[in-house]
């Protein structure tokens, strides 16, 4: 028999709704294993239409039944609890068995160069970005992404070239290893876009966030590429830990910086210098402030590890974006309706910020669901106030329930949190009922406003909805 990778033929990937997981579970197909997975119930898109499209068979929910196929490897997602069945099956059989970034490292990352790009913030798209004008200047990278990248349709590849571009998520790994993810993916240069207070499920505070990106910043080689943002309040504390020197990168500072912004129909347009020399000229199509220091960052690392050609500006031109980070679902009746994956107060307000900036004039209509586990929690209660002041209308889907028994004291409190909001000028509230809650974002919105839906899930389909109700809204 023709094994698919390093005498594994057939994979099982527990977890495989997520999105990273469905990426592992793509990787492994494309090396040609046989790959199933499980998952407690069927997966919602876009992971299912990319595993319908991969031919990798779900089953669930979880149980030791899944295992009957006989997988050579298991892969153990960060979302399986010690507790799970089929969990305590794969352990009492003694069957093979890795997380995840424990398989990226061991059967994908050993012989390529890895990118890593780690931050609270910007990873997905800076991610995503840095793959595309590598494969778009004909340097054929893999890539794994926590995001599915428009200019691909998936969330993973395996190519030829030498570079293996991966997002660096903070999280813990899995049940038997409760160490961030990124310790494991071996940077030969990274990218840390920013660091703040995230994961309150996890972390106990600020200085825990701290210590786990400089056990990462120490990984990176001493004459390797660590980009930093310029101006970031901790990550000076991250870098004196590790003992690493940074390079800068910025908007009008650090060593790497755009210069000469200018912006208009959706695009920007800057000068890329290094250390005040210019580097090129750029135009991106990502709209706001985040996004300028996104691109920078990853513009900065190609030129760093020396993976630029001269079609790098036309690259970045051409760049769609991803799904669910400021994607435009449909207009109807001169309402633009946008899906983001926004949860931290920080990417809330960064994300209505550039929403604004791309559409100046309209009135903003903001829906969230409060599905994360920092966002379900009463940590960032007052920042979350602020955040989400900043649109027009705040309307608010229940908070999505997860067998994790928060006390009462540990949530989020929706009705301070509306009171809060409108008490600063914005009218809120939270609608409990999906299709109430898409029906008054329809009758709320007028024409040439704009209705953002923030949620890390499929938000109920929320944005079909609007749209639908958009359609049969009178005089439209």
């Amino acid at each position: 028999m023709v094994r698919g990778i390093d005498g594994i033929d057939k994979v099982h990937v527990m977890g495989v709704g997520g999105t990273a997981m469905s990426a592992v579970a793509g990787l492994f197909r494309e090396a040609g294993c046989q790959v199933r997975g499980s998952d407690q119930a069927a997966p919602y898109p876009p992971v299912s239409v990319l595993l319908d499209q991969l031919g990798i068979p779900v089953m669930h929910p979880y149980g030791p039944q899944n295992l009957e196929w006989d997988p050579d490897l298991v892969i153990v997602g960060n979302v399986i609890r010690r507790v799970n069945p089929e969990a305590i099956a794969v352990l009492e059989s003694g069957r093979p068995h890795l997380s995840f970034p424990q398989a990226m490292n061991k059967y994908f990352l050993s012989n390529r160069r890895s990118l890593v790009v780690a931050g609270t913030h910007g990873k997905t798209t800076t991610t995503s970005l840095i793959c595309h004008l590598l494969h778009a200047q004909g340097l054929d990278p893999s890539f794994l992404v926590g995001g599915v990248p428009l200019d691909f349709g998936v969330n993973y590849r395996l190519g030829s070239g030498p570079h293996f571009v991966i997002e660096g998520d903070e999280y813990d790994t899995a049940f038997f290893d409760k160490g961030p993810k990124f310790l494991h993916y071996a940077p030969s240069a990274a990218i840390i876009n920013n660091v703040e207070f995230d994961h309150a499920d996890i972390f106990k505070d600020l200085d825990a966030v701290i210590a786990a990106f400089a056990k990462f910043a120490a990984l990176v080689p001493g004459n390797a590429p660590l980009l930093v943002p310029e101006g970031d309040p901790n990550v000076p504390a991250v870098l004196a830990q590790a003992g690493a020197i940074g390079t800068t990168f910025g908007v009008e500072r650090g060593t790497w910086q755009a210069t000469e912004v200018t912006r208009g129909a959706g695009r920007c347009r800057f000068r890329l210098t290094n250390n005040g020399r210019t580097a090129g000229i750029f135009e991106t199509p990502l709209i706001g402030d985040h996004n300028l220091r996104n691109t920078v960052a990853a513009l900065a690392l190609l030129h760093e590890v020396g993976a630029v050609t001269p079609e790098l500006p036309a690259a970045l031109a051409q760049f769609q974006g991803i799904r669910k980070r400021q994607e435009v679902k449909g207009v109807e009746g001169g309402v633009t309706v946008i899906d983001d994956f926004a949860h931290h107060p920080t990417a809330v307000r960064e994300t209505i910020l550039a929403v604004r900036q791309a559409y100046p004039g309209a009135r903003l209509v903001a829906l969230f669901e409060p599905e994360s586990n920092t966002s379900r929690r009463r940590v960032f209660q007052a920042e979350y106030a602020d955040a989400f002041a900043q649109a027009d209308v705040m309307l608010f889907y229940k908070p999505f329930e997860k067998p994790d028994n928060l006390a009462p004291d540990e949530r989020i409190d929706m009705d301070r949190l509306c009171a809060d909001i409108s008490a600063r000028g914005t009218p809120a509230r939270m609608i409990p009922d999906i299709d109430a809650l898409a029906n008054e974002a329809a009758q709320v919105a007028l024409p040439g406003d704009v209705v953002l839906g923030m949620s890390g899930r499929d938000f109920q389909g929320i944005h079909a909805r609007v749209l639908t109700a958009l359609r049969g809204r009178k005089g439209i």
